[in-house]
């Protein structure tokens, strides 16, 4: 019965196709908009009903963001009074999308450091390295305006992020090499983020180390610290328990006396801004201990909760989709297929180069594939969050609005292209020449 509903959804989006191109011909908005809109989230609905397209649907309710967003701006800007791309909405959206992306990970998959360590450092290497200086050159070849240009180079500076993992997983690569590296991503991404976006952005925008680092460790460290709180009470001992009880009661404290006059107390007694913004951070990561003891007693009763966790943070990613789409509405339709272009360059030289430097490196195919994986996939939503935090997300956000979805259909293409084609054995295993040893060289 269900399947029969989503194949009239395929059957409306043509419709509604028919009716968008007529309202385009007669420029007549009220006929267009809707149509597009409406055409787009039928087809979202109807990629269920094609086996082969099920895996893209998640990809096509980012499409449909970025339509309703570009179609309908001011529909994304403000509900009720409500800012709707204010810094602090903004971080909550995208600490939830990180919590629920720090759900999938465990503390054991820390584990299989000892066994990938050279896997590890060269997607690492790779990582930081080739998506950055890929980012710069694309805004040396395309010219586009300072803030545009210092977000491709941010989206490439930021860590990878889980689809990553589910792409490895789709392929069937080498998955503990990928959460290995998602995870020592995510960690050292407070330090070289902000590096590398002073150092290759620096005259772009003006970049405040310590504060991007500081946000970085509240959008992406405190979500992710909650979750694996979580993991490890899972199996904790009754005096571990104990501890963080005790601990996430002290932390309930510490919170609740901030609104009460600690925190004016705090800021009269300590002058420093370095010093507030350690205190802030300090707080940020008791809330972090609270919230997963929370959550942990929460799940304890639900468990499904887990499983619901991560269409939570599908659905942040499409909230701030949205809104950065609408935030960037003028900047979009100027510069749109450029940036369309960009991230599709972008994304295929982080597959490319992950891939063919971890072969050049030693490494076995899977591994290489995984290392493509790993360096292709940014974070989209710790760039929009960072974006977010300056006050630009509808400029130095945008380019994350339009890589996010490309990155997801091209992994997606990819993943299923490596799936159909397992490497043998011995072409696995297999470790290419060193250039030296190749004749002529």
């Amino acid at each position: 019965m269900m399947n029969r509903v989503f194949q009239l959804c395929l059957v409306f989006s043509g419709l509604a196709a028919a009716a968008l191109l007529l309202g385009l011909s007669r420029h007549e908005a009220a006929l267009w908009q809707p149509a597009a809109v409406a055409g787009a989230v039928a087809l979202a609905l109807g990629f269920k009903a094609v086996p082969g397209l099920r895996s893209y649907q998640y990809t096509a309710w980012i499409v449909v963001a970025v339509v309703a967003g570009l179609v309908y701006p001011g529909a994304f800007r403000q509900w009720g009074g409500v800012d709707l791309r204010h810094k602090w909405l903004i971080l909550v959206v995208v600490q939830l999308v990180m919590f629920g992306m720090g759900i999938q990970m465990s503390i054991r998959d820390f584990a299989g450091l000892a066994s990938t360590g050279k896997g590890v450092l060269i997607g690492l290497l790779c990582h930081f390295s080739v998506m950055p200086l890929m980012g710069f050159a694309l805004t040396r070849v395309f010219h586009f305006e300072p803030e545009i240009a210092a977000g491709i180079i941010l989206i490439g500076s930021c860590s990878s992020g889980l689809a990553s993992n589910v792409m490895v997983y789709l392929a069937r690569a080498n998955m503990v090499l990928s959460v290995v590296v998602t995870a020592m991503a995510t960690l050292v991404a407070p330090f070289l983020t902000p590096l590398l976006l002073k150092l290759l952005a620096g005259t772009l925008i003006e970049v405040h180390f310590v504060n991007m680092m500081m946000e970085i460790i509240k959008i992406v460290i405190v979500p992710i610290l909650a979750a694996l709180l979580h993991d490890y009470l899972k199996t904790a001992s009754g005096r571990g328990r104990r501890t963080v009880g005790r601990l996430a009661g002290l932390g309930a404290g510490w919170l609740a006396a901030l609104p009460l006059g600690l925190w004016a107390w705090l800021e009269r007694t300590f002058a420093g801004a370095e010093v507030r913004q350690m205190l802030e951070i300090f707080s940020f990561l008791l809330a972090a201990l609270v919230v997963g003891v929370l959550y942990h007693q929460v799940a304890r009763r639900r468990p499904g909760l887990d499983g619901l966790m991560p269409y939570l943070s599908m659905f942040g990613i499409i909230y701030f989709t949205a809104v950065t789409t609408a935030a960037g509405h003028d900047n979009l339709l100027r510069v749109g297929f450029l940036l369309f272009l960009a991230s599709v360059l972008h994304n295929a030289a982080g597959y490319f180069f992950g891939y063919w430097l971890s072969r050049l490196f030693g490494l076995d195919v899977n591994s290489a594939r995984t290392v493509a994986f790993e360096v292709g996939l940014q974070n989209g939503g710790m760039a929009s969050g960072l974006a977010g935090s300056m006050g630009k997300l509808g400029t130095v956000g945008l380019p994350a609005a339009v890589f996010s979805p490309w990155m997801n259909i091209s992994g997606s293409i990819l993943a299923n292209y490596w799936r159909k084609r397992p490497a043998t054995a011995a072409a696995a295993a297999a470790v290419p020449q060193p250039l030296a040893a190749v004749p002529g060289s």
